[in-house]
C-alpha cells in the first residue's frame, strides 16, 4: 500500500515537472522576438536570419539535402578548414573567409558583408563556423547593424540571448561590436573599400598596386 502511494506520488511529481518544463519552453518560444533569427534545425544550430540568409554550426554531409531543400546557393565558411570534405553538391558555391574573433578587424567584416551581399544575388546563403556561435554570431550582428540598420543593442541582444551558444563565447565579439564605427563601415562597404582605414594592410596593398600600374 505504501509503495503504491509512493509510486503515485512520484508519477504526479514527474507529471508536474514535465508540465512545468513544457510551459516554460512554450513561454520561451512565444517570447522570442519575431525579428530574431528563427530556428530551423537544432542538430546543426541552424537558424534563418532573413529570406536569403541562414547561420549554423559546421554542417556535415547529412545536412546537404536540407540545404538543397532550403535552396541554399552559397555556403560561407569562417573556419581555416575547407568545406569540400563534406560539401560536394553541384550548384552550391563555397566561399572561405577564415578569421578569429580575438583578431577581427574592419577588413574582415567588410569582406564578409560584401561576400554575403554578392552571394544573396544568386540565392539564399548559409554562413557558419564550428559551433555557430562566436564567429558566426559576430558577423550576424554586424550584418544586422551595417546592412539591416539594427542598433548595436538590439543586435547584441540577439547575439547573446538568441540561443546560439554559451554566453562566455561572445566577449571578443561584443568588444568589437561596441567599438565599431558603423558609419565608416557603411561608407566603406558602399565605396568598395577593403577597410575603414587608409593605413590598413589591405588599403596600403591596393595603393601600392595602383601606383605600380601608373
Amino acid at each position: 500500500m505504501f509503495l503504491t502511494r509512493f509510486s503515485s506520488a512520484i508519477c504526479l511529481s514527474l507529471l508536474a515537472l514535465f508540465s512545468s518544463m513544457s510551459a516554460h519552453a512554450a513561454d520561451a518560444a512565444v517570447s522570442r522576438p519575431g525579428e530574431w533569427a528563427q530556428p530551423v534545425e537544432v542538430q546543426y544550430n541552424l537558424f534563418q536570419m532573413s529570406p536569403t540568409l541562414y547561420r549554423s554550426a559546421l554542417p556535415d554531409s547529412g545536412a546537404v539535402p536540407l540545404l538543397k531543400n532550403l535552396k541554399v546557393a552559397t555556403v560561407i565558411n569562417f573556419l581555416p578548414e575547407a568545406d569540400s570534405s563534406w560539401l560536394a553538391a553541384p550548384g552550391i558555391n563555397q566561399v572561405q573567409l577564415p578569421y578569429r574573433t580575438n583578431h577581427v578587424d574592419d577588413s574582415d567584416v567588410l569582406k564578409t558583408l560584401r561576400a554575403i551581399q554578392a552571394a544573396e544575388a544568386n540565392g539564399p546563403v548559409l554562413m557558419h563556423c564550428k559551433h555557430g556561435s562566436d564567429r558566426t554570431g559576430l558577423m550576424a550582428a554586424m550584418y544586422r547593424i551595417v546592412v539591416q540598420g539594427w542598433s548595436k543593442e538590439d543586435a547584441l541582444n540577439e547575439m547573446t540571448q538568441g540561443g546560439f551558444g554559451e554566453s562566455g563565447h561572445f566577449k571578443d565579439g561584443i568588444r568589437y561590436v561596441m567599438q565599431a564605427d558603423v558609419d565608416k563601415l557603411r561608407t566603406a562597404l558602399a565605396n568598395g573599400d577593403c577597410s575603414t582605414s587608409a593605413f590598413a594592410t589591405c588599403s596600403m596593398k591596393s595603393w601600392f598596386q595602383t601606383v605600380n600600374l601608373k
